[in-house]
């Protein structure tokens, strides 16, 4: 019978959503990892098998995780425009927080790699496209209530933008945009909404 693992697997996938932001995936050594991690080398090949494994396993925790808020979130009675509004405020809040940020920047690595790993492609295509779908059935039912006055034929095309939008601030956070400049982004993407 084997021995009881000594760490909590979820926090070891949120640490290295961190490592992997910070180093990128070839950045990444496994003397970092296990060292960051806290945890042996054995227990790492045991638990998530190899670094690869353990990057996508972390990539499918982060992408889960805000894929499964925003959808909550746009699901939600109430203004759309408000929650709206809400998941582009707290992805700026997120990333300017400087240890939140770095699990946020696995998604520069983890785009890093798909040329040369199918899945992580695939899982991030459903990702995107099960986020577009929230977005647009959230702007069709915002249109239908009157809190927003675009044509329903442009409501697809604002559902893409409003998706591609959220996810460009992780790129321009990392390359060091001003929480300032950030806001600014989120204030004239909002304004589609206007």
């Amino acid at each position: 019978m084997g021995r009881a693992k000594e760490f909590d697997t979820q926090s070891v996938l949120r640490k290295a959503m961190a490592v992997f932001g910070e180093h990128g995936y070839e950045g990444t050594s496994l003397t970092i990892l296990l060292d960051q991690l806290g945890i042996a080398r054995q227990s790492l090949y045991d638990t998530y098998g190899t670094k690869y494994d353990l990057f996508f396993s972390a990539i499918q925790l982060y992408i889960g995780d805000k894929t499964e808020a925003v959808v909550h979130l746009l699901s939600q009675p109430g203004s759309i425009k408000e929650a709206i509004a809400m998941i582009f405020n707290e992805s700026v809040r997120v990333l300017t927080d400087p240890k939140l940020s770095k699990e946020c920047f696995i998604m520069n690595s983890a785009i890093e790699q798909v040329p040369h790993h199918h899945e992580i492609k695939v899982f991030i295509s459903a990702s995107t496209e099960r986020l577009e779908l929230a977005f647009y059935n959230a702007l069709v039912r915002a249109h239908k209530e009157g809190e927003i006055h675009s044509a329903e034929s442009e409501l697809r095309s604002i559902a893409r933008f409003l998706n591609h939008a959220r996810l460009s601030l992780t790129f321009t956070a990392k390359t060091g945009a001003s929480p300032e400049a950030l806001k600014d982004i989120v204030r004239t993407t909002l304004s589609i909404l206007d």
